[in-house]
């Protein structure tokens, strides 16, 4: 069966995953569209979904046909699709947030116009910016702890004694289980007759609805980013008809760059309105492994309030959404993620001028010591994670943010919890 299966793939050998394309081949070729051997000049990228390529010659029939379209046009039908509902705005002052999209174009800024705009910087403007990420991280990242924890009721799991259809990969089943494991801990999943249960804070009498799980970005990772491309944005949760009524805990493993951000807007932004409105749809808790931090836009952010009040602007919130990029562009082996004495020493660097380097803060970034760049990093990812808590606590949820795995395992290991309680 195994054999079969190989045969119906794609015969393109990925390197980065030691086998061949998932996908089936066209018709009388060996390959799938996307691997078919082609001239550069006869195929572009889909401006709809650039993961796929088209003809140039058939672009225009493509633009009416593309599967991402025929979603979209279907999603947006929807009772719970409602446009930008969860999108952000790009000047926090516009309007109060009551969930009501803003109008208006948003220019997505790439990380190699956050990249150009650092370069741009001269060395003292640079070492000034490193400065501030220094101080705001030693102001407000004092208690991000270390917390692996796998549950006992995971460990057939964790021995891979689960019958399954799918490989058993053992990186993410410690992420799964050290989930589950803090939510325990943290009071939002309790232990009854040997499995875990979701506790409801104000227990069953006062509600008569079975607790609900809405995972975001559930199914391989790269679909989460066209998940808060095309998705997560628009999704009222107070519309989704099987919630209502009920009770629910949210969960995310790697939430791609904004689209934390706009997961915990549908999960609490709108429930004000939802209690005006007679809906019974409550968040018990939640627990988001953030990452991609450097996808992260202004526009999107939860806590812009938050960053402006610790002297971060708009443009220092790009460069630190960049260097965030830099936690996971080096060798894991050892846990970076705890090194938190690594000092940059501007002083000595503005001194030298990078010895007269005409390419000024791009010399100096590249000449980096990779211990130093991914510590940046690290401290970027945590000042916008603990931006995060904030705003949850502003929203009278308990927080916590922990470091939920070794980096060893994944050095995109932030994980927020958060839980209601009282009053619900």
């Amino acid at each position: 069966m195994k054999t079969k299966v190989m045969e119906n793939r794609c015969k393109f050998w990925v390197p980065k995953k030691s086998r061949f394309c998932a996908n089936s081949p066209l018709q009388n070729s060996l390959f799938c569209g996307n691997h078919t051997p082609r001239t550069n000049n006869q195929w572009i990228p889909c401006p709809i979904d650039p993961s796929h390529s088209v003809l140039q010659e058939n672009l225009g029939s493509h633009l009416r046909r593309c599967p991402l379209v025929k979603q979209v046009q279907s999603l947006s039908t929807q009772p719970f699709y409602q446009k930008g509902v969860n999108a952000g705005k790009e000047d926090e002052q516009e309007e109060p947030e009551t969930g009501i999209p803003t109008s208006g174009c948003f220019d997505i800024v790439t990380s190699e116009m956050k990249r150009n705009a650092v370069y741009s910087l001269n060395t003292s403007e640079f070492f000034e910016m490193i400065r501030k990420i220094e101080s705001v991280h030693a102001q407000i990242c004092n208690d991000i702890k270390d917390s692996y924890k796998i549950p006992e009721a995971c460990g057939v799991w964790i021995k891979g004694e689960v019958e399954r259809n799918v490989p058993f990969q053992e990186k993410h089943v410690a992420q799964q289980a050290s989930m589950l494991g803090n939510l325990e801990e943290f009071g939002v999943l309790e232990r009854i007759d040997g499995k875990e249960k979701c506790e409801l804070v104000e227990r069953a009498e006062n509600s008569n609805g079975v607790p609900a799980v809405v995972e975001f970005g559930a199914g391989r990772g790269y679909l989460t980013q066209m998940l808060a491309d095309c998705y997560v944005e628009d999704l009222n949760l107070n519309a989704v008809e099987s919630l209502q009524g009920l009770p629910y805990i949210a969960i995310g493993k790697h939430l791609c760059g904004p689209a934390t951000d706009l997961t915990l807007r549908c999960c609490l932004a709108n429930e004000r309105n939802a209690e005006q409105c007679g809906v019974n749809c409550y968040l018990r808790g939640l627990a988001i492994a953030t990452c991609c931090h450097h996808l992260c836009q202004w526009k999107h952010y939860i806590n812009k309030k938050y960053l402006t009040s610790l002297g971060i602007s708009k443009e220092e919130f790009h460069a630190i959404t960049w260097f965030t990029s830099w936690a996971v562009d080096a060798d894991h082996g050892s846990d970076l993620s705890d090194v938190i004495d690594i000092k940059l020493h501007p002083e000595s660097i503005e001194g030298e001028e990078c010895n007269g380097d005409a390419n000024g803060v791009e010399a100096i970034a590249k000449n980096m010591k990779a211990i130093e760049r991914a510590n940046l990093g690290f401290m970027c990812k945590k000042i916008m994670d603990m931006g995060r808590l904030m705003w949850l606590k502003e929203h009278g949820l308990q927080t916590r943010l922990v470091k939920y795995v070794p980096s060893s395992i994944s050095p995109e290991n932030h994980l927020l919890i958060a839980r209601h309680v009282g009053g619900r």
